[in-house]
């Protein structure tokens, strides 16, 4: 049933009647005006434009709504726009972690805005979303899909220890392909803001576009990149990543970052984004490989970009981090492992705002100690060894803390030899 506010009186409506049945041909739908109270799924069939009335429609869920999300696109073709959804995070105590690793989001999390499993052409316009304790969009196993200038605001659960549980923004998931984010604003999210996922044994997500999207206050990534190929992060813009403190998810250690990489991740760039205070990394590069990380700019975040290798089946390798800023960084700049990148032309300023292992104590892997000190640190590994070897570092700035005498540094087995150094200009700061 769906009950709808008007007037000072509830009209109460079939679901049969905004049931949406698949059609040869597409045909537009216009919802009527006012505040719908939705107690299931309304379901969306093929050919369908589902549109918002010119007053203004909202979609709402109704107390005791039983359903994985307010609107669940059944087929194809499909056209969403012009309307609102809200939902009543706070009002349900329940609280809920991450899914088991073999399960998708889609099979696990409940009180989505939209829901897609399966489909092709599917387009999301000028959606607003707010105060849901699920994804504002989850989109799994599709393809050619275009999400442009939604809204999200004030959404995402908690977990059993009263932190995220990476919900409330956009999710693409499980090999979908071909997909544009674009002109998104997300606010007060708690979780991650725009992101791919994919099991470790499902395909990976692939053709993608992220680009144009803003981002305030979110308690985890603004962007994560995971398990995916041929991916473009272009153009966005944030502040305020990894707040509220109480929102990140400290026992799971999931550091807040603006541009987060997961699992196999190759052939991508991440281009002309720029974001400030974020209480963790800029950029991290957790089985990034074969690509490019060029101008970018991080103001006062902890770390600038870091390299990782958790994923078994990629090698740190091929990745070139040229024209970058990086400013007001607690500790270092950039951390390197693998071999045969390109770090050229970055403006690292500002760094070690910390003034680590100088009164205070910075150690983050025993026997390391210039690990968070050293504007451009060469490591002998992370998550896996892959000392950095055969890379070139040139013509990059590097200004900050002592960074005179800790400009680069070798991790304790990383030879001199082994990498070029050349025309890299390092002053000191305060």
């Amino acid at each position: 049933m769906i009950a709808r506010a008007a007037c000072g009186f509830l009209l109460l409506i079939a679901a049969a009647a905004l049931l949406i049945l698949p059609s040869p041909l597409r045909r537009i739908v216009q919802l009527p005006p006012g505040i719908l109270y939705l107690q299931s799924e309304m379901a969306v069939g093929s050919g369908i434009a589902l549109r918002g009335a010119p007053a203004g429609t909202v979609l709402r869920f109704a107390p005791g709504f039983s359903g994985r999300a307010l609107i669940v696109v059944k087929g194809s073709d499909v056209e969403l726009r012009d309307f609102s959804i809200e939902g009543d995070r706070d009002s349900s105590p329940e609280r809920s972690g991450l899914p088991p690793y073999d399960t998708p989001f889609a099979r696990f999390t409940r009180g989505n805005g939209v829901l897609a499993e399966g489909v092709t052409h599917l387009r999301i316009d000028n959606v607003r979303f707010r105060q849901l304790a699920g994804f504002a969009v989850l989109v799994s196993r599709s393809r050619d899909v275009a999400i442009d200038r939604v809204q999200v605001r004030d959404s995402g659960a908690r977990n059993a220890a009263g932190r995220n549980n990476t919900t409330g923004g956009i999710l693409l998931e499980e090999g979908t392909q071909a997909f544009r984010v674009t002109r998104c604003e997300l606010r007060n999210i708690r979780g991650n803001g725009i992101w791919t996922h994919s099991l470790y044994t499902s395909p990976r997500n692939a053709d993608g576009v992220i680009a144009q999207n803003r981002f305030a206050m979110l308690g985890r990534d603004a962007i994560q990149v995971g398990h995916a190929t041929d991916v473009r992060v272009e153009d966005n813009a944030g502040r305020s990543i990894g707040f509220p403190a109480e929102d990140v998810d400290v026992e799971g250690r999931a550091v807040p970052v603006a541009i987060d990489t997961a699992g196999n991740v190759d052939r991508s760039t991440y281009v002309n984004n720029r974001f400030e205070e974020i209480t963790g990394k800029c950029i991290d590069l957790d089985g990034f490989h074969d690509g490019e990380i060029r101008g970018n700019v991080c103001r006062n975040s902890n770390y600038g970009i870091v390299m990782n290798n958790t994923n078994p089946d990629m090698q740190s390798r091929n990745i070139r981090v040229v024209e970058n800023t990086i400013d007001g960084a607690l500790f270092g700049g950039v951390f390197v492992i693998g071999r045969d990148h390109l770090v050229a032309h970055n403006r690292l300023r500002n760094l070690n705002t910390a003034h680590c292992n100088e009164g205070t104590v910075c150690y983050y892997a025993p026997g390391e100690p210039d690990m968070l000190r050293s504007g451009i640190y060469l490591g002998r590994g992370a998550e896996r060894p892959a000392p950095a070897r055969g890379n070139l570092i040139e013509d990059n700035e590097i200004q900050g803390f002592q960074m005179k005498t800790r400009c680069i540094a070798n991790a304790p087995g990383v030879l001199p030899e082994w990498n070029v150094l050349r025309n890299n200009r390092c002053e000191s700061r305060w």
